[in-house]
């Protein structure tokens, strides 16, 4: 049963990233990632690392995806003008494509597997533990300033794209909170005595 599940999950897995790459509908591109995602999580349970599967749905599934499937049903995309600037870019896509298959031919032809490399990539639980609390001992006990270097990495990264993709139009009004708290009530409004019957 449990290889029947692994070869289900590998298909599925397998199928939804493909279908993901060669949907023509940015709508069903993010829905067959969810079932790639959803896979790869079954996967993980398998393996029995339950944390690191409920992790992928919550966070990928429950949030990031959901998220790019509501951005991208609300984008107004051309698609036709789309697909005609993908279609010049094509054959180059393909040349790489081909190249980077190739790699990994030679890559899967010279690969040998050492016997005792599984035994060196397996993190040491001990008794009684539970795979989430050894978890968390190794990444708030074990390499916790590792850990803390990678989130300050990633903010550096967040806000240097922030930085990067920041553009001020000048053909458009800003609110100025500065010039709106120190701006004075005398020259804001002007008084104006209309005589009956006549206009300003």
């Amino acid at each position: 049963m449990i290889t029947f599940a692994f070869y289900l999950f590998a298909l599925s897995a397998i199928t939804g990233g493909l279908f993901t790459v060669i949907s023509r509908n940015p709508v069903h591109s993010v829905l067959w990632l969810i079932l790639a995602f959803l896979s790869s999580a079954g996967l993980f349970v398998l393996l029995g690392a339950e944390f690191v599967a409920m992790l992928l749905i919550i966070v990928y599934v429950g949030a990031v995806m959901v998220l790019f499937l509501f951005v991208v049903m609300m984008l107004d995309v051309d698609f036709a003008e789309l697909k005609a600037e993908m279609a010049k870019y094509l054959p180059l896509g393909m040349l790489v494509g081909l190249v980077i298959l190739m790699q990994l031919a030679m890559a899967y032809g010279a690969w040998d597997a050492n016997s005792g490399a599984e035994a060196r990539l397996q993190a040491a639980v001990p008794e009684g533990m539970h795979n989430t609390e050894a978890l968390g001992m190794i990444l708030y006990d074990q390499y916790f300033l590792l850990f803390q270097l990678a989130g300050l990495i990633l903010l550096v990264a967040m806000v240097g794209a922030i930085l990067l993709t920041l553009r001020h139009r000048q053909d458009i009004r800003r609110q100025n909170v500065l010039e709106q708290i120190y701006r004075d009530p005398a020259d804001a409004m002007k008084l104006k005595d209309v005589k009956p019957g006549q206009g300003l």
